[in-house]
């Protein structure tokens, strides 16, 4: 019992120090610090982890596209350009302007993904709010909890979900019949609660003598990139392909037609792209490698096989609930990961399936590292010298997530039952 007590402390520590963040370190430090100090004390093999790093190959593709076309539009002025745009349309309305985001949210989520909503449209939301002279944080709440509440709306819409379903993933047909009303439920009543827990931080009256962006030729080159990405994205989902790798070359080829047009340098681009995500993913891939080494996925795969075998509805509820705590304690890649090795060892009915998924992926807007997208959204705020602590996101996010989940649930009963 001494290697699997040991593993499951150093995880914990570890994902603990990815939470909190103690002494002010990055969540790379403590993610990629403990899977390192796992194979140092000859707790797992070398060659574990190396299987474990290998197996976000595809996660790191997509990252490092979809940064490099945030990189891109910023630096290009795209992001300006769409500030003043949004800014305009709100006419002057704070109320306004928070419908607006909150709609391009979805959309960006829907056809881009979570992870894009927070690499690419957090700073889109900051200039919007900079330029009417609105306090941003509201507006930039919209862009951390968007991201994970419209993640199922397509497979593609959060890369959690092909983990869960693995190769067991249905037709998009039978995808929405699923999740349209417990997307519909998760969306509106998100936008719900947080308009009414936000309500006196949205100022009723903006700025509206903005002055006019024009929007450069690498802007919009940036701006074909990224509708590019969706479109490209959209074929591989519908191909049944991994979304890393058309990711990173849409994001390769976006910014060699705009640094050879423009004949820029890469190394400022390269430069300012936040790295230290990939570390980060890797130590937490490393991590969940280790915990099933311990045997951990075995044991819940016949607690699940019990619990079905009782009540298929009572274990469709209870796992999404339990996975969305976890996802929160454990971060939901992690979680998705040993969810997803899970119901492929216990062979578990679709509507279960479909709970987990629903769990992994709008739990996560009760904590601050609950998910992948809401870090990339941190790590984006850090950049425009924005702070927001696991304390005032738990405040928030106690409020919105439950009934947000709950009537996810329900929906996703209906549909099922």
């Amino acid at each position: 019992m001494g290697a699997p007590v040991a593993i499951w402390s150093i995880a914990a520590i570890a994902l603990g120090g990815v939470l909190v963040r103690p002494w002010n370190l990055p969540e790379a430090i403590w993610a990629f610090g403990g899977a390192a100090l796992l194979v140092l004390l000859g707790l797992m093999p070398l060659s574990a982890a190396l299987e474990g790093i290998g197996r976000g190959s595809d996660v790191y593709l997509f990252l490092i596209g979809m940064m490099l076309l945030a990189e891109l539009a910023r630096k290009e002025g795209l992001f300006d350009w769409l500030a003043t745009l949004a800014v305009r349309h709100a006419r002057g309305s704070g109320t306004r302007l928070f419908w607006l985001i909150y709609v391009v949210g979805i959309v960006v989520t829907v056809f881009l993904s979570n992870d894009a909503t927070a690499v690419v449209l957090t700073p889109a939301v900051y200039a919007a709010a900079r330029a009417a002279d609105a306090e941003p944080l509201p507006y930039l709440f919209i862009c951390a909890f968007i991201a994970n509440a419209a993640s199922f709306v397509l497979p593609i819409s959060n890369p959690a979900n092909l983990v869960i379903f693995g190769s067991q993933m249905p037709p998009l047909t039978t995808w929405l019949a699923t999740f349209t009303l417990p997307s519909i439920a998760a969306i509106g009543l998100t936008y719900l609660m947080l308009r009414l827990t936000l309500r006196r931080s949205i100022p009723d009256r903006l700025r509206t003598d903005i002055p006019p962006v024009v929007l450069t030729f690498g802007g919009k080159l940036a701006a074909g990139g990224i509708a590019a990405t969706a479109l490209l994205l959209l074929v591989a989902s519908a191909l049944d392909w991994q979304l890393g790798l058309p990711t990173f070359i849409a994001g390769t080829l976006t910014a060699a037609g705009i640094l050879l047009g423009s004949r820029q340098s890469p190394w400022p681009v390269l430069r300012d792209i936040s790295w230290g995500v990939l570390p980060l993913v890797a130590g937490l891939f490393v991590l969940v490698e280790a915990l099933q080494l311990t045997g951990v996925i075995d044991a819940l795969a016949r607690l699940a096989q019990q619990s079905a075998a009782q009540s298929i509805g009572w274990a469709a509820t209870g796992a999404g609930i339990i996975v969305a705590i976890a996802s929160n304690l454990l971060n939901n890649l992690p979680t998705g990961l040993i969810a997803g090795a899970t119901i492929e060892a216990a062979q578990l009915p679709h509507s279960v399936t479909s709970a987990v998924l629903v769990g992994v992926d709008l739990g996560p807007n009760l904590s601050i590292t609950g998910s992948l997208a809401t870090i990339l959204w941190l790590v984006a705020l850090r950049r425009e010298g924005q702070r927001v602590g696991a304390w005032t996101f738990l405040k928030l996010g106690i409020l919105v997530m439950p009934p947000a989940l709950i009537g996810a649930l329900l929906a996703l009963w209906l549909m099922t039952a």
